[in-house]
């Protein structure tokens, strides 16, 4: 009985320990406040004027928000470092929120991410065409409707419009000379 009653007052001094340090690890939500206002203030700077914020902020043309009442398959591509994903989608309309979705994820390698652009590039479409393959009936578009795909390229560009930009720099482990 005594060794268990030990065990209790260690395990009752390390909680104790754990809850100090999460108390002075914390945010005060006054700052956190503070931080939101003084993100707000910049947004509003760089919107108003080109180089009037400290934030980097570049324009995205999207002026079209979805609404809530997007039904059909969708497809999605994530690129964001040395994975990416390939998202499928079912959404049901207004209350019918996402019905099915499937993904995969595959690895860029390493090989591809300081080659060429057109090498990444037939890599990833050949991941996707794979992904595309394994999809079942319930996924097929009616026909004449082809699928929809989104593209998350989440490397810095400077976009000339809604589907078009120029590479500023690669980051996260890339650096592919040939890609504009």
């Amino acid at each position: 009985m005594r060794h268990r009653m030990g065990k209790s007052s260690k395990w009752a001094r390390a909680r104790a320990i754990l809850k100090e340090f999460e108390e002075k690890c914390a945010t005060p939500d006054g700052k956190l406040k503070q931080v939101a206002d003084a993100m707000t203030v910049e947004m509003h700077a760089g919107l108003a004027s080109e180089g009037g914020s400290k934030l980097k902020m570049l324009i995205s043309y999207v002026d079209n928000l979805p609404t809530g009442d997007e039904g059909g398959v969708f497809y999605a591509l994530d690129l964001g470092g040395t994975n990416f994903r390939v998202l499928r989608v079912q959404l049901g309309g207004k209350d019918g929120g996402i019905i099915h979705q499937e993904f995969a994820e595959a690895s860029i390698p390493p090989n591809l991410m300081v080659g060429t652009s057109e090498a990444l590039f037939d890599y990833i479409a050949a991941e996707l065409a794979k992904f595309v393959a394994e999809e079942g009936e319930e996924f097929h578009p009616p026909p004449g409707r082809q699928r929809e795909l989104g593209f998350t390229f989440s490397f810095p560009i400077m976009q000339t419009s809604i589907n078009s930009g120029t590479l500023i720099r690669w980051t996260k482990g890339f650096s592919i000379d040939d890609t504009v």
